[in-house]
């Protein structure tokens, strides 16, 4: 089956999130026999940030950020039997929507892939003339990479006919253990560009336990901190590319998990972070948020914390013999259970079913 979906970016992590999410689940499709078309937008300086090659297993189509290339790309969408409308884009969304599913085939599987549900149903909730009320009434359904039961009851009080997750995972390909690097030599690392949904629990997480504990070395890497006060004891690298997340978290004795605000409040979504960290054999903590031993068991697998005190607390007392124990067990739950290739089978499960309903009706 031919997939046309309309994303961020593939190949640029660069303020994209859900860069290694498109990546993992996508290839893993890919290799169950899916025939990918990727089209993103040239915006944010993406493609001048590229930190990969277009891949062999998905066709990258990357068309300027105007109306004119977003129509020509959206023609494209009725050559696909599934078609997929990913939320942040990034250009003219409501637009990119709207012409996907006035192309689409009748027959072709329509999706809306939800990336960030939290902040989608909170612009839903503030605004009732938001197109997207519309919208799903059109879409065949919703996928999400996280949210659980609140975000699917959610969607379909709001008229989605159907909304399933489609978590997180690991792709073992790009993130796995690696040899220790010293440039990023800490007690504590974490990695994570300066949002505003996110500021204020990075403060509270971790620069306000960094200044509590002055004998520790905490490393910060992630765009947007520059002239962000902060202990001495802190030591800030801005961007990581992707080729350097395994070091980045192999490196230190333990690397630290901030869910946005709204995430943590909506509970079920595992940021990216955590099954690279936990894909590395790192040590990880985590703060608090619902759902947490769906996917690794508490002081067995992750460390949790439910504040900034937690965090400094669990340093404190975290000997390099246990955390070396939990990373060694966070990798084996994650390869056994929570790879891309597990997440495409529920994928791959949900489109044939899709299909055979269609066939049933005919």
């Amino acid at each position: 089956m031919k997939i046309a979906f309309y994303g961020s970016s593939l190949v640029s992590a660069y303020w994209n999130g859900a860069a290694t999410y498109y990546r993992g689940l996508l290839r893993a499709l890919s290799l169950k026999g899916y025939d990918i078309t990727f089209y993103e937008p040239d915006v944010y300086d993406r493609q001048k940030n590229r930190d990969m090659d277009p891949p062999d297993w998905a066709r990258v189509v990357v068309y300027d950020g105007t109306v004119e290339a977003l129509k020509r790309v959206t023609a494209e969408a009725g050559k696909a039997d599934i078609v997929v409308k990913a939320s942040g884009v990034g250009f003219e969304d409501n637009l990119l929507l709207s012409e996907i599913l006035r192309h689409a085939r009748p027959d072709a599987l329509k999706i809306f892939w939800d990336v960030d549900a939290p902040a989608t149903l909170g612009e839903l909730k503030a605004d009732p003339s938001h197109p997207l009320h519309a919208a799903l009434a059109n879409l065949d359904m919703v996928l999400t990479y996280g949210g659980g039961d609140p975000v699917v009851s959610a969607y379909r009080t709001l008229g989605a006919k159907d909304c399933v997750p489609i978590y997180n995972a690991l792709d073992p390909e790009t993130h796995h253990p690696v040899a220790p690097d010293p440039r990023f030599a800490a007690d504590l690392g974490f990695l994570g560009n300066r949002l505003p949904d996110r500021e204020a629990r990075v403060e509270h997480f971790f620069l306000e336990p960094a200044a509590g504990l002055p004998r520790e070395r905490f490393l910060l890497g992630g765009s947007g901190w520059e002239g962000k006060p902060m202990a001495g004891n802190i030591r800030a690298v801005g961007h990581v590319p992707t080729r350097d997340h395994n070091a980045f978290n192999v490196t230190p004795k333990a690397v630290l998990n901030i869910s946005r605000e709204s995430m943590a409040q909506n509970g079920f979504s595992p940021a990216t972070r955590v099954f690279e960290a936990a894909g590395a054999g790192a040590c990880l903590i985590t703060d608090h948020w619902e759902g947490i031993d769906l996917f690794l068991k508490p002081d067995a697998e992750v460390l949790v914390a439910r504040d900034g005190q937690d965090v400094a607390e669990i340093m404190a007392a975290l000997t390099p013999e246990r955390a070396a124990a939990i990373g060694r067990a966070a990798l084996a739950r994650v390869l056994a259970e929570h790879t891309y290739s597990h997440r495409a089978e529920d994928a791959d499960r949900i489109f044939k079913r899709h299909a055979a309903r269609l066939e049933a009706a005919e």
